[in-house]
């Protein structure tokens, strides 16, 4: 059993906040994000917020650190992005592996020294694998709704060489995240299971769904209780849903979550919904306070914050997540 498993059971974990939120108060510029190593990129590279490992990575293992000083129990990777296939946008699919291998040795190197500050609360390093800019079982083009932008193997494929660079970089978990089409996620899962049964070894595996908007559907379609049954051959460590919704509207759904699973429940919300703006208003009392609704119900195992959230969202979170026993792992009810 993995040390994270453990504590599962003893204690609800609190995942950090969000990474591009914290970035954007660096106000990095374009020279800023090309660094001296890619002056003169062939096009603008402002935005690859994953590329800033590189070029900043003292900002990101000082993101790392603020997140763990706040309370979290688990940071992600600043990789959300970093597979050929999204990399593709900045021409930059060549930089894959040693984006994935830097970012979680910053991450790590940030737990292991915090970890020896207290041994009594170890902390932990969670690879972050997004959904891609391409959906495989969507057409992006109404007009030809057969039409597919990307494979299933093409998504293996690239998946596969993230997640084998977040392990070499010394990952205890890896999440796949912000899942909006399932198909993405399963070529993300089969490639994680072909490296533990290549290397025969055992690898912790949190996913996360995002219901997209009020029809409590991903954009492939699914109910949450779809989401779940669809990946329920796959042993996880934990299913749950984060990004686009805030944590009130998320509540319904993780109810359905944690009546239908025995795995480990997580939560990851937004700060409320955006304003006209595109911004997060949505204060560290008031997410703390809805979340602390959660825990009330048992709902679950793992919580954090997504877009908008901050380490003043996550030290809120984690002072109400300390007063809760965590979700038991049981065998699901019936439906």
């Amino acid at each position: 059993m993995s040390k994270l498993k453990e504590l599962l059971t003893q204690k609800i974990l609190v995942l950090d906040g969000a990474m591009g939120t914290m970035l954007q108060r660096y106000q990095f510029s374009e020279e800023d994000f090309q660094g001296e190593r890619f002056k003169n990129w062939e096009i603008p590279v402002k935005g690859n917020n994953d590329l800033l490992s590189l070029t900043q990575p003292k900002a990101i293992a000082e993101v790392h650190k603020k997140y763990f000083e706040a309370g979290a129990d688990i940071v992600e990777t600043n990789t959300f992005s970093s597979t050929t296939i999204a990399m593709a946008d900045y021409k930059m699919e060549h930089l894959v592996d040693e984006l994935n291998y830097e970012s979680a040795k910053i991450a790590k190197e940030v737990a292991q020294k915090i970890t020896a500050q207290n041994p009594a609360k170890p902390r932990f390093v969670a690879g972050a694998m997004g959904p891609t800019n391409k959906t495989a079982s969507i057409s992006p083009d109404v007009n030809n709704p057969g039409f597919r932008a990307i494979s299933f193997d093409e998504l293996r494929i690239a998946y596969k060489q993230q997640a084998l660079a977040l392990l070499k970089g010394g990952v205890d978990v890896l999440l796949v995240e912000t899942v909006f089409d399932t198909l993405n996620a399963k070529a993300a899962l089969f490639a994680i299971e072909e490296i533990k049964e290549e290397q025969q070894i055992e690898i912790p595996i949190m996913l996360s769904g995002t219901i997209t908007d009020a029809s409590g559907r991903t954009l492939s379609g699914q109910t949450a209780e779809a989401f779940l049954i669809s990946v329920s051959h796959i042993p996880l460590l934990s299913v749950g849903f984060n990004c686009a919704l805030g944590a009130k509207q998320l509540t319904p759904h993780l109810e359905i979550l944690a009546h239908r699973t025995s795995v480990g429940v997580s939560a990851y919300p937004n700060a409320g919904l955006p304003n006209a703006f595109g911004e997060y208003d949505e204060s560290p009392e008031e997410m703390a306070s809805q979340i602390e609704l959660y825990l009330q119900k048992n709902l679950v195992n793992i919580i954090g914050g997504c877009c908008g959230t901050t380490p003043e969202h996550i030290h809120a979170i984690a002072r109400v997540a300390a007063k809760y026993s965590p979700r038991k792992l049981e065998t699901p009810r019936l439906i």
